[in-house]
């Protein structure tokens, strides 16, 4: 267990005391572990004495040399077989090491051959003593000086170790007692014998440290080398993970790892060595870079305290070839392997040295006695604070660290042939374990940053170009662990990888047509990423070497085609990246929001896109589509996981001005795309822009062509070399800063930014602008002048050519000596300096000045990789984006591809994983969009999924087969769309995502409404929606839209007892016969089930509540695609209404003929939906209204086309419409009207319901809507024309009696005569009543009948609307005087035309047929005759007149225009027989009411001059009457009204005898002279003529006083009461 995971402070806690099992075990309390992990983080107990277990590894050891020993005859000189290993065994100090001084433990190796004695063992045979061997008597000394220790954890643990160290280290040792050494050495450390406690523990790791890393041992058995090398593996791995892993120095650090990095490295170990080693290397880096942030934390808060502490040792410790020694890890003997190994020394991962002759003398160590015991340690204090002294104690820290990171990073240089890929592969792996512990914290630090930013990124993004699949897999993971850890420092880095993985993955195939698929739903898929170069530079005047692409490919210049499983490989690549939440985000912030930057964002997404499509594993692998798939709704998921996060901005870029770099960087794209074809039309562009300020400042211009990358090479120099533009090209090498570069260098630097033009008059331009800037502000070093630079820099340019020419043959080219002799003399007169020559010389001879893009060798990426690490100064930190506020520009850009590449693979895919993954992408795109506000991208969306859901198809589906299909109270409509759409489970999965994404979503769609309504007609006209809108607001109040009935009704419950094959067939050849289609079948029906519970699922009815709520101007994106689905001409037909559903337009039974105007109720659905919308409120009637009113009124314009459901509901639209816009005038009264008016008939009859629905509501309230309807002519034209419709009859009246019963009264001089004329219509048809009074009169008048109750006639419907019609009549009366006082009219065109058409209403119904309707039309006249409101009408009248005459006409118009013509109509045979028993009542009434009428206007006419003529014609009348025949009652109602009139007339003085007043003789003589011809005795029966009294002369003649209208009725009723008696 790593130390990072012990208990806290181990060094201050005693080491547990070893138990035996009987020792029981104290009682825990409180343990946060438990007791099975407390012991894993504790040395191992152990049962036995400790003490007793190091002597019996000590014995064992000897034991082992002894039997191992070559020579056990031989002398002590002969066993010690040379001189031993001298090597110290601690380390020693960097001052001992420079020489400076000598260590504490030399000093003690000086004399140590004299303690050899033979104090333990028996002599050998010859007298030769076993026990002198330094290694055995090292054991002797251990075992005494543990005699009488009582706690092996307080024993020196230096001199514990020492002699097996002895053992680890001497040269020659046998393999097995090295094992034992090492295997003892191991148990001491498990145990705790050596522990944090112990003294000298550090220097006692150190030793440790020390001796396994240069332990040296025989390895003529490789079996046991092995052994014995994975062991030394395990011992280190357990020293770093034990107790004193952190006390380690740096250089036990260097020298342990470069120990592991041999092991791992020699090809000649077998494969399970070098993985174990290999393992063991990655365990031993996961621990010391996991100790890096826990070296932070104990250096302080400040970021660079660590750097800072150890600034000083940085360069201290190394693993370089100069510290390594030996070429194998066993031993110096001779191997066959020694050629190898010592070619392996030279590899910077190399041990370090562990033999004292091959230092060279620095070490006084060589000149000892073998047989000395080297550095044998003491127990003394003063002796340990000695070696403490002379030894680096302190824990290892960032030196080392830097140095194991820097050799693992060199074993990846490419071009290094010393290092094989198997070892590229193995450092790869230990570099992934370093980054996945410590990405971070090596960012943090700059001497850790910098390998990585430069060495490691370099190698890294070349190793991923191989085709070695092992190190390609390898770099590629290695990479996006790099970029995942400490993207931080990587900003041009990270772009430069993954523009290489996106030009390799970008096919360049197109997309393949899927039969069946527009290829518009996935045109916004790229073809190619945007960050493709143009076309390198094309070559000339042999100053160029062009490489073909293949070739720059390998060299990383270029994307290429990778093999299947690279590209899978690198697509996995991107998948890890793409894992990253912020990934995507800051590709987008940092680079796409960059001018000078790629696009990798955008790119990215258009690589997964292309590449998710399934085509694309015809070039890759088939795990690529999923793949990239999975990367991209990973992104989207992403992002939507963030949108309901809080917005942080702080320490952030502010999102609008990055859309303003954004903007800017498009057209700096298109600027220098232009200047690329045309540079005056680019800069003008540009200029146009605000890019380049004034495009006609040289220096502004020159600034913009140096400062971006997009321009190119070619063209600039062209452009820079132009006649006409030496302004512009001074100012561009002005931007130049050659101060300290010889001229070779200068221009190098100069003609890295364009290419230099093959004309000579072009390159001397540029050489001339050169060489002046060269020399602008003092004459460098080596040159005499301009003309000395210009004459050089030419033959620079020569040199270049010549060296690198492909034409030229080597032992053509040019030598130094050419080259110099060509300048002699060219120096301002002289030569020039020969050391300067050679320099430039040999500079072009080995790098050619070229551009980057067009080398053909190492020195292209070279160059590039160099550039791009001086660009990192100025290019600054990535911007790490934990935050949302990009997410809805990032969207913005990025969804496009997305959602094509979601359709297009759910269109293709037949995996259910598949379709639910896509399905989850759309939902979370338009959720994304919606929060955003992205209309664009969710009307996509939607489009896509209608457009797989089939539902949104343009030509509505067939329902002409629909079938209903009933069970019990259930029903449904069998069709075949639902049947179609029930059977793919896919169509249903897109419908539920489309209004799961509709649904909250309705404020931000705007183009995609018109496919939600296609859906909604499509099902609506199958039964399968009803119209939600009607349900939101009952605004309209109309009955459901009718559809189309179904082509048959079954029953299955009834059938449900009806089985079998014969019942089957039965049914089947029935329906065959009847020419009708066969019924459902089961497995229709459950489709069509299923689609019921799709649609069901859909919860349309929550959209329609979520539009009701919409503000105003969403709801206008809604109505005008509503309104653009009403066809523009008839078209197909989807829908015939059946007969039935349609009221004839033929009565009698003749067969209706088929009309051409076809019913579509989708048509229906978008009228009314879009009327429901407009009359929402206020605001959306001003905003709506009009467009809706405009769409309505075509319909109505074109009534022939439309059949009468339409059109009916449209105009019942249109008045709503008008109502609740009446302000804002969309809707012309009169021009609304006058259409309707001009209906025809049968149009207008069968459209009457809604039609009067309209005209009530706009006129059941006074307002100024209801004056201006009710006084167009062309609403009494349709009221005229539906009143004879029995059916629309009395909605007309309701209409009409509202209008002239309301108040205030709608009845004005306008539309007075046609109100009194629809009212005296109503009245007219109450004759029906006639026939009920009459079939009564007859029942009564049976004899021995029973009595029959009898009906009054006004409970008929009719009847009574005529009698209301009557009243209406009357009351209008009232409303004479104040009309003819507005009308302004002369008194006889005022009276003609207010008083007369009512008189003329009423007498017309004194003939109705029906007796209810002719005594109340008759009591009505009586009292508007008789009123006194029409003498008052006639005096306001006549007051205006200078002359009476106009009073009497009026009163004359009363006689010869209503009384007489009603008397005369009363005579007519057919009107007599319409009601024979009732019309000679009214025959007896009019005579009465016409003697009633003159009598009361007697005065009044007296001074009329047509009195005379007047009264003679009521006597004709009376005549008339008289001997009408009718019988008695006339014969005695005429002579008693006769008499009446007379005796009245004799009393007033108006009718006297001649004698009497000779005045009056005509109008005496006249009279009698008529009354005479029919009653020849009522002259002696009055006496008139006999003389009168006195009294009676002298009276005044008196004006007689007629009746008031209520004693007229009265008279009148009780007349009829004695006549009818």
């Amino acid at each position: 267990m790593s130390r990072d995971a012990q208990p806290a402070a181990p060094m201050d806690s005693r080491p547990s005391v070893p138990t035996t099992p009987e020792t029981p075990m104290p009682a825990r309390r409180n343990l946060v572990l438990s007791s099975r992990m407390q012991y894993r983080s504790r040395p191992v107990s152990v049962a036995v004495d400790p003490v007793s277990l190091v002597i019996s590894e000590c014995i064992a050891i000897t034991s082992a040399i002894q039997k191992h020993a070559r020579s056990p005859h031989s002398s002590v000189s002969a066993i010690l077989g040379g001189t031993p290993n001298l090597v110290q065994l601690v380390p020693p100090s960097p001052g001992a090491r420079r020489g400076s001084r000598k260590s504490a433990s030399d000093a003690q190796t000086d004399g140590a051959g004299d303690l050899a004695t033979n104090r333990w063992g028996l002599r050998g045979k010859k007298g030769k003593s076993m026990q002198d061997n330094p290694l055995i008597s090292g054991f002797g000394r251990l075992r005494q000086e543990l005699a009488g220790v009582k706690d092996i954890h307080r024993f020196d643990s230096l001199v514990l170790l020492y002699p097996f160290l002895q053992i680890i280290q001497a040269k020659g040792t046998a393999a097995p007692v090295t094992i034992l050494a090492l295997r003892a050495i191991q148990k001491f450390l498990a145990y705790g014998f050596v522990a944090p406690v112990s003294p000298r523990f550090a220097l006692a790791m150190q030793s440790l440290s020390t001796a396994i890393t240069h332990c040296q041992f025989d390895i003529s058995d490789s079996a046991q080398e092995e052994v014995v090398l994975l062991m030394i593996l395990h011992l280190m791995e357990d020293m770093l993970s034990g107790p004193g892993g952190d006390i380690l120095s740096d250089e036990s650090i260097c020298d342990m790892m470069g120990r592991g990095l041999t092991i791992c490295s020699r090809p000649r170990f077998s494969e399970v060595l070098r993985r174990t080693a290999e393992a063991s290397m990655v365990r031993m880096v996961q621990i010391i870079f996991e100790d890096l942030k826990h070296l932070e934390e104990e250096a302080g808060d400040e970021s660079e305290a660590l750097d800072r502490q150890t600034s000083g040792d940085m360069d201290s410790v190394s693993m370089g070839p100069a510290a390594q020694g030996m070429d194998n890890p066993g031993t110096a003997a001779e191997t066959p392997e020694a050629a190898e190994a010592g070619e392996a020394a030279k590899a910077p991962a190399e041990p370090r040295p562990s033999s004292s002759s091959e230092k060279a003398g620095s070490n006084s160590e060589t000149s000892r006695s073998p047989s000395a015991e080297v550095g044998r340690p003491s127990t003394s204090s003063t002796s340990a604070a000695d070696s403490a002294d002379s030894v680096d104690l302190r824990p290892y820290s960032l030196p080392s660290i830097r140095e194991l990171f820097r050799v693992l990073v060199s074993f990846l240089d490419p071009h290094d042939r010393r290092h094989p890929d198997q070892m590229r592969v193995m450092a790869l792996r230990i570099i992934h374990v370093a980054l996945e512990v410590a990405g971070p914290s090596i960012a943090r630090h700059p001497a850790l940053a910098s390998i990585a930013e430069d060495q490691l990124c370099c190698y890294l993004f070349q190793l991923v170009r191989s085709d070695n699949m092992a190190v390609l897999q390898e770099a590629l993971i290695v990479a996006s662990t790099l970029l995942s850890t400490c993207r931080g420092v990587l900003k041009l880095q990270q772009e430069l990888y993954l523009s290489y993985l996106v030009a390799c993955l970008h096919p360049a195939v197109e997309i393949p047509r899927e039969p069946g698929i527009d290829p518009s739903l996935y045109s916004g898929i790229p073809q190619s990423p945007k960050l493709v170069r143009p076309p390198p530079s094309q070559a000339g005047s042999g100053r160029s070497t062009p490489v073909a692409v293949k070739d720059r490919q390998k060299l990383g210049l270029e994307g290429g085609a990778r093999k299947p499983d690279a590209r899978q490989a690198m697509v996995e690549n991107i998948g890890v990246l793409a894992r990253m939440p912020t990934f995507m985000v800051e590709l987008f912030v940092n680079y796409d929001c960059d001018e000078d930057r790629a696009d990798l964002c955008e790119d990215l997404v258009g690589l997964l896109s292309r590449n998710a499509l399934p085509d694309s594993a015809t070039w890759s692998t088939t795990s690529v589509p999923p793949l990239c798939l999975d990367a991209l709704l990973r992104f989207i998921q992403f992002i939507a996981e963030r949108l309901d996060q809080t917005p942080e901005t702080d320490g952030y870029p502010d999102p609008e001005l990055l859309r303003e770099r954004r903007r800017r960087k498009k057209l700096i794209i298109k600027g220098t795309s232009m200047f690329n074809e045309n540079p005056k039309g680019g800069l003008a562009y540009l200029q146009e822009k605000g890019v380049i300020e004034n495009a006609a400042d040289p220096l502004c211009v020159a600034r913009f062509l140096k400062g971006t990358s997009r321009i190119n090479k070619r063209i600039l120099g062209e452009f820079l070399s132009k006649k006409g533009n030496e302004a512009i090209l001074d100012a561009f090498i002005g931007q130049f800063d050659f101060t300290g570069k010889r001229v070779d260098e200068a221009l190098r630097v100069l003609l890295e930014t364009f290419r230099l033009p093959g004309e000579s008059p072009l390159i001397e331009r540029i050489v001339t602008s050169f060489a002046e800037k060269y020399c602008s502000s003092s004459v460098p070093q080596g040159v005499a002048n301009k003309d000395a630079v210009f004459i050089l820099t030419y033959a620079i340019i020569m040199l270049n050519t010549d060296q690198h020419n492909p034409q030229v043959k080597n032992q053509a080219r040019m030598k130094f000596e050419d080259f110099s002799r060509n300048l002699r003399g060219q120096n301002g007169g002289e030569d020039f300096p020969p050391e300067y020559l050679q320099d430039i010389f040999d500079a072009i001879r080995t790098n050619e000045i070229i551009l980057p893009d067009e080398h053909d060798n190492k020195h292209a990426f070279d160059y590039a990789w160099k550039e791009l690490l001086l660009k990192t100064e100025t290019a600054g930190p990535l911007v790490l984006c934990d935050t949302n506020i990009y997410d809805a520009d990032m969207f913005a850009t990025t969804w496009n591809p997305i959602v094509s590449c979601l359709f297009f693979v759910f269109m293709s895919a037949t995996d259910d994983t598949v379709y639910a993954r896509v399905i989850t992408g759309f939902d979370e795109c338009a959720r994304i969009a919606t929060k955003y506000g992205n209309s664009e991208a969710l009307d996509e969306i939607i489009y896509r999924l209608s457009y797989i859901s089939t539902l949104g198809s343009e030509a509505l589906s067939n329902t002409s087969l629909n079938t209903e299909v009933q069970v019990g109270d259930n029903s449904v409509m069998v069709s075949e769309l639902a049947v179609r759409f029930g059977r793919d489970v896919r169509l249903q999965l897109a419908t539920l995502v489309l209004f799961r994404v509709v649904t909250g979503s309705e404020h931000v769609i705007r183009k995609s409404w018109k496919h939600v309504i296609r859906i909604w007609l499509n099902l609506f006209v199958n039964s399968l929606i009803p119209s939600f809108f009607s349900t939101e607001a009952d605004k309209l109040a109309l009955p459901p839209i009718p559809l189309q009935p179904p082509s048959q009704v079954i029953d299955r419950g009834a059938k449900q007892s009806e089985s079998g094959f014969f019942s089957a067939f039965t049914s089947y050849i029935s329906s065959y016969a009847a020419d009708d289609p066969p019924e459902p079948s089961d497995e229709e029906l459950e489709s069509t089930l299923c689609t019921v519970d799709c649609v069901n699922q859909c919860h349309m009815g929550d959209v329609f509540a979520n539009i009701a709520n919409l503000p105003s101007h969403s709801l206008e994106a809604l109505v005008d695609a509503l309104l653009d689905q009403i066809p523009e001409d008839n078209g197909s037909t989807v829908i015939t209404v059946k007969a039935e559903n349609i009221p004839p337009s033929q009565a009698n039974g003749q067969k209706t003929r088929q009309t051409s105007a076809v019913y579509d109720p989708a048509l229906v659905y978008i009228l009314e939906f879009c009327t429901v919308l407009a009359l929402r409120d206020d605001s959306t009637v001003e905003l709506l209204g009009k467009r809706v009113v405009e769409a309505l009124q075509a319909i109505l314009r074109d009534v022939a086309r439309y059949h009468p459901i339409l059109i009916e509901r449209a105009t019942f639209y249109l008045f709503h419409l008008l109502q609740a816009s009446y302000d804002h005038d969309y809707v012309r009264v009169p021009i609304l009207l006058h259409t309707i008016s001009s209906f025809p008939n049968d149009t207008l009859l069968k459209a009457s319901g809604l039609v009067l629905r309209g005209l009530k509501l706009c006129t059941e309230k006074p307002c100024p809507l209801r004056n201006e309807i009710m006084t167009s002519p062309d609403f009494w034209v349709i009221l005229q024309t539906l009143a004879a419709n029995p059916d629309s009859a009395p909605a007309v009246f309701e209409i009409l009696d509202n209008g002239v019963s309301g108040t205030p009264s709608a009845i004005m001089a306008d539309n007075y005569e046609a109100a009194l004329a629809l009212l005296n219509e109503f009245a007219s048809m109450a004759s029906v009543g006639a026939v009920a009074e009459q079939q009564n009169d007859r029942k009564q008048g049976r004899k021995g009948a029973r009595p029959v109750k009898q009906e009054k006639p006004s409970e008929n419907a009719v009847v009574e609307r005529g009698v209301k019609a009557l009243n209406s009549i009357y009351r209008m009366t009232a409303r004479i005087p104040h009309l003819m006082k507005q009308s302004h009219l002369e008194s006889r065109e005022a009276w003609s035309a207010y008083w007369l058409p009512v008189f003329q209403a009423l007498t017309t119904q004194c003939t109705n047929p029906c007796r209810e309707i002719r005594h109340l039309a008759f009591t009505s006249l009586q009292r508007s005759l008789l009123s006194p409101e029409l003498t008052t009408t006639s005096s306001s009248s006549s007051s205006s007149s200078s002359s009476h005459e106009q009073d009497h006409q009026e009163w004359t118009a009363i006689f010869g225009e209503v009384l007489f013509p009603l008397i005369l109509r009363l005579l007519k045979p057919e009107v007599f027989s319409s009601d024979r028993d009732g019309m000679s009542e009214t025959r007896v009434q009019a005579a009465s009411l016409l003697c009633k009428v003159f009598l009361q206007y007697l005065v009044a006419l007296s001074a009329w001059d047509g009195m005379l003529d007047l009264w003679l014609k009521i006597i004709e009348i009376m005549d008339r009457l008289m001997n009408s025949g009718q019988g008695d009652s006339l014969e005695e109602a005429v002579p008693e009204n006769l008499k009446n009139v007379l005796l009245i007339m004799s009393s007033s003085g108006y009718l006297v005898p001649p004698s009497q007043n000779p005045a009056r003789e005509e109008l005496w003589n006249e009279t009698w002279k008529r009354i005479d011809r029919f009653l020849p005795n009522l002259r002696a029966d009055l006496a008139l003529d006999v003389p009168v009294t006195a009294n009676a002369e002298e009276q005044p003649p008196a004006a007689a006083e007629p009746p008031p209208p209520a004693v007229a009725a009265a008279e009148g009723e009780t007349a009829k009461t004695k006549e009818g008696a």
